[in-house]
């Protein structure tokens, strides 16, 4: 099993029916590698309720990348990141536009709730572009 943190706090995530790219037919859910490019969802965003884009290894940050060309596409379903990503990196995964993360039961073991929670507290706040804005 996984967990999903979101700003909300720990879920059990549910089973659901998720493809990867290559074998995307008329599925509204799809995992993406972090090499995936998201230009080949283009057509096909507004069908999709979920897509996760996975980071192998915490210090990969090119599914950083992917989250964001998927919102600039406009992309409005919900977006995870997958894998062991760490609340450290909670703040830079929404502000590129992921709503949470689903990471694997023993990450979550490691890293409780309360530590998300410290760093979905203002993702938001405080970031170069919002000192920009003021």
């Amino acid at each position: 099993m996984s967990v999903i943190v979101t700003d909300a706090g720990f879920a059990h995530a549910t089973q659901r029916e998720v493809v990867a790219l290559a074998d995307l037919t008329d599925q509204t859910a799809v995992d993406l590698a972090q090499t995936d490019d998201p230009e080949a969802l283009v057509g096909r965003l507004d069908q999709l309720t979920l897509i996760r884009v996975a980071f192998p290894a915490f210090n990969d940050g090119r599914a950083f990348t992917v989250a964001r060309r998927l919102r600039v596409l406009g992309y409005t379903g919900q977006l995870l990141a997958l894998g062991p990503v760490i609340a450290d990196q909670y703040a830079m995964l929404r502000r590129v536009g992921f709503d949470g993360a689903e990471i694997p039961d023993d990450l979550a073991a490691r890293q409780p709730a309360d530590q998300w929670q410290f760093r979905a507290a203002d993702w938001g706040a405080h970031h170069y572009q919002a000192r920009l804005r003021a």
